[in-house]
């Protein structure tokens, strides 16, 4: 038998390259393994879409896990109850708020199994660096990708693509997808003014309305909504986000179906 060092060498080589032989052609690319975006991708894999989360971080979760100033917990309204449910997440009722409350590791955790489980492929310390698009008429059809590793380096190596039938920005604040439509594709007229102060009532609602399609293969969801659209943030309180990441995915099933 080979040396163990080549075994493991080889093991992971060839089953790297089996996964990336299938997700250059997805139907879907997540940009952002947050909550919207992981919340997305569960929903598409179940409806049958090969769905690829693209994470720059070697972790997921986005902005859950520190909670409310590091504090373990957050909170949703009553709105977002059917999508924990759908993930199994535990929460209690604090009626004097007329809140849930749930712990913000166990959120994290079973948004990210969630969507494997229903068959989403999590790509952690990838970025997305440009956009694969068409003209006449414009349209978006896949990401262009690095290893974040490499950008942080500071070196020059091309990068590769993924090309999909549907990008979601789901990158939160920084909303750099469409930063990067706005950059490179200035004739569209795409401005991305970044969000408002907090109001989160208002907030909570606006986002969820406003998730969707922003040019064709171009979807945004989560708080790059907020960026597009100049909305307020919310803090520490995630039922937009959720039903966000729920939303942008049933009209991503419904156009491409």
């Amino acid at each position: 038998m080979e040396p163990l060092e080549s075994r493991i060498s080889k093991a992971i080589w060839e089953s790297t390259s089996k996964d990336w032989l299938d997700i250059i052609d997805s139907d879907v690319v997540i940009v952002g393994a947050g909550p919207s975006g992981l919340t997305a991708a569960s929903y598409l894999a179940r409806s049958g879409l090969k769905t690829t989360v693209i994470e720059r971080r070697l972790s997921f979760g986005g902005g859950i896990g520190g909670g409310g100033m590091q504090l373990h917990k957050i909170v949703v309204d009553g709105r977002a109850l059917k999508v924990l449910e759908d993930f199994k997440v535990r929460y209690s009722y604090l009626e004097k708020y007329d809140l849930y409350v749930l712990d913000s590791a166990e959120l994290m955790a079973k948004l990210a199994s969630g969507a494997i489980d229903s068959g989403a492929k999590l790509i952690h310390g990838l970025t997305v660096e440009d956009l694969i698009v068409r003209e006449d008429p414009f349209r978006v059809e896949g990401v262009v990708v690095q290893w974040s590793s490499v950008i942080l380096a500071g070196l020059h190596v091309d990068p590769l693509f993924i090309h999909s039938r549907a990008v979601v920005d789901a990158t939160g604040h920084d909303a750099e997808v469409l930063r990067i439509l706005e950059r490179k594709n200035p004739s569209l007229g795409i401005k991305v003014p970044g969000e408002r102060s907090a109001y989160s009532e208002l907030s909570e609602l606006s986002v969820v309305e406003r998730t969707g399609k922003v040019v064709e293969g171009l979807y945004v969801t989560g708080m790059a909504v907020a960026a597009l659209n100049q909305l307020h943030r919310m803090g520490p309180i995630f039922s937009g986000m959720l039903l966000s990441g729920r939303r942008v995915a049933e009209e991503i099933i419904r156009d491409l179906s």
